[in-house]
């Protein structure tokens, strides 16, 4: 018998007197077998912390347009009129609602951070205003910091309901219903 040192193992020599050598790669040490083990653990353990820290880093939304400062000094106050002022800035996103004597381009920067609500770090609000004739009275710039809220529609509707369950409701009107109601007559 020949041992091989290699694997570990002894091999009987075959019965026409050759010997059977054992493949050293067919089995692996057991200490190595822990180290590789080991170091595919710790590679996914990174790798799902990546993961996490990646879908934890925020994201930065746009929403809106503002003539950058280049575009408004090409306008002049007391001479432009809503034709020109759309041809060297472009129309705005929204216009005065009720007499239309202003245009007001608004740009906001959301920040989306996992599930949280989106959060507004930064909005820009372009006022240009207009006279009865249709040329430029006034541009000005707005900031978050400049903005209020403001609440549109505090409109509460009061229910006839009092506390009272579904089935209170429902056993409350059998006795309401009469005979000849249902069969008719």
């Amino acid at each position: 018998m020949v041992q091989n040192r290699k694997a570990g193992r002894l091999d009987a020599a075959a019965s026409s007197g050759q010997l059977v050598v054992a493949e050293a790669s067919s089995a692996i040490d057991p200490i190595r077998r822990r180290s590789l083990s080991a170091g595919f653990f710790t590679g996914l353990m990174l790798l799902m912390l990546a993961a996490l820290l990646s879908a934890c880093s925020p994201i930065y939304r746009n929403h809106g347009y503002v003539p950058a400062e280049t575009e408004l000094a090409l306008l002049v106050v007391g001479t432009d009129t809503r034709n020109t002022v759309a041809e060297k800035v472009g129309r705005p996103t929204a216009l005065g609602l009720l007499n239309d004597v202003g245009w007001y381009y608004v740009q906001s920067r959301y920040k989306l951070s996992g599930p949280r609500e989106p959060q507004e770090i930064d909005r820009q609000v372009v006022a240009i205003s207009f006279d009865d004739g249709g040329i430029v009275r006034n541009i000005e710039r707005f900031g978050l910091q400049d903005g209020r809220v403001v609440a549109l529609s505090r409109r509460v509707t009061e229910t006839s309901i009092q506390e009272i369950g579904l089935i209170r409701q429902l056993l409350r009107n059998v006795g309401r219903i009469a005979p000849s109601t249902l069969l008719g007559q």
